[in-house]
């Protein structure tokens, strides 16, 4: 079965996550998300909208672009 866009996405910001060093309550603070929406952004369970998909890479320090590299 292939992974979804919205599972790589999810695979992505994790990993952005992880290499800040933020746990999902701190993604969650800085974006203003709740922590049970990173989690299922994480697990390729939401469909997010482009606005919440800028928001986090703008807390990445990244471009869209950068964002979406290697999806």
């Amino acid at each position: 079965m292939e992974i979804t866009i919205q599972e790589r996405l999810g695979q992505r910001v994790k990993a952005l996550r992880v290499k800040k060093g933020w746990s999902q309550e701190k993604l969650a603070e800085l974006t203003g998300f709740h922590r049970t929406y990173i989690g299922m952004v994480e697990r390729g369970e939401r469909n997010i909208s482009l606005q919440n998909i800028f928001s986090l890479s703008k807390q990445f320090g990244l471009s869209l672009e950068e964002l979406f590299k290697d999806l």
